[in-house]
């Protein structure tokens, strides 16, 4: 029997199948970065009784931006949008967390406010591009935040989850991933404080850790998820010793009794699956972490079977096949054929490539 297709539980979540949707930056919110229609029928496509949506990143703070179009949890006006997404999603009895999410160093003036310098644990640049609403933008030199501003940004961790659940949402989770923020706090390759946010394990972990205890205060710890990427390199992103790094995170969120841990295996490089690539980070982090395990990373139908025959992960995300096949856990539990995706409409745009991909039978929608 296929494990894919068994009941699990996700903290207070209850789920039929083990077929998560990955959350997917899509950038195609209104004015004031607030959700939409065409939103929330791209949503809706993707909903299936018993299953979880993972919502794209969803930035906490103006501050918190790097990419153009991506809709916001910043301020209660984006609220109402959100709630007909959720409701859209609860409608076809599937549940939704949304991710929250702070670039850091990952951004540009031209997304910032006021045309300010990104921010970050320390004054290091990031390769790679951000999205302003005139094109690609390559990441800019940050400024080091200060002592006293990195209260604010962990309580707006807490605030964007306080105005996920006013949304209907039915947890969030905490992007740690990815070189975002919270992860350039925990590598020691982007954080060289000397504070108590700096240095040490523990004091590289204490940014993320509190964080997600801001998230707890405001929806409960069994509705609150965390995404790591221990391999990830994205955006210059390097640790001295990441097993000791992201071993020590892992107990330490352990502990808090979450909904899950979501974890991102070294199977991609750059857009590319690499071929043969074992799921190692699960593997390690499995013994450490009391809890479930979601792991994500270049899976089909196989090897999302195969990780969760030998125990490493309780579920499995998928990110760019859900892109293009709306009704993907039906398909991958019938082994029908998956429409490929069109990588030119990932980012920003219209319904094409968005909204538009067929389902393989209408009693699948």
């Amino acid at each position: 029997m296929s494990k894919l297709f068994t009941p699990f539980a996700a903290g207070a979540l209850s789920l039929d199948h083990r077929v998560v949707m990955a959350p997917l930056t899509r950038m195609r919110s209104d004015p004031g970065d607030r959700p939409n229609a065409l939103m929330k029928e791209y949503y809706s496509q993707r909903a299936s009784r018993g299953g979880l949506i993972i919502s794209e990143a969803t930035p906490i703070a103006r501050q918190g931006y790097g990419y153009a179009g991506a809709p916001g949890i910043y301020d209660d006006a984006q609220i109402e949008g959100w709630q007909a997404i959720t409701d859209a999603v609860h409608a076809k009895g599937g549940r939704i967390v949304m991710q929250l999410w702070h670039v850091g160093r990952q951004s540009h003036p031209d997304l910032q406010p006021n045309g300010e310098a990104p921010v970050a644990p320390s004054a290091i640049a990031a390769e790679g591009y951000g999205y302003a609403s005139h094109g690609p933008v390559p990441f800019s030199m940050p400024r080091a935040l200060g002592r006293d501003e990195i209260p604010a940004i962990i309580a707006a961790f807490g605030t964007g989850a306080a105005r996920a659940r006013a949304a209907g949402f039915d947890g969030v989770e905490i992007h740690g991933a990815n070189g975002y923020l919270p992860d350039q706090f925990l590598q020691d390759g982007t954080n060289k404080r000397t504070d108590e946010y700096g240095g040490s394990i523990q004091n590289r972990a204490r940014f993320l850790l509190e964080a997600t205890e801001a998230a707890i205060a405001a929806f409960g710890s069994d509705r609150v998820g965390v995404r790591l990427s221990p391999s990830g390199t994205y955006g210059s992103m390097s640790d001295s010793d990441p097993q000791a790094t992201f071993g020590y995170v892992a107990e330490q969120l352990g502990a808090l009794d979450l909904a899950y841990l979501h974890v991102v295996e070294p199977r991609i490089k750059g857009t590319e699956l690499i071929a043969q690539a074992e799921p190692v980070a699960v593997r390690h982090l499995r013994p450490l972490f009391r809890g479930t395990i979601i792991a994500a990373g270049g899976f089909d139908g196989a090897s999302a079977e195969a990780l969760l025959q030998a125990g490493d992960a309780d579920a499995v995300a998928f990110g760019r096949a859900f892109i293009a096949n709306p009704d993907l856990p039906a398909r991958l539990r019938l082994r029908l054929p998956l429409t490929p995706y069109d990588r030119t409409t990932f980012y920003g745009g219209d319904a094409r490539g968005y909204t538009d991909y067929a389902f393989h039978d209408p009693i699948f929608a």
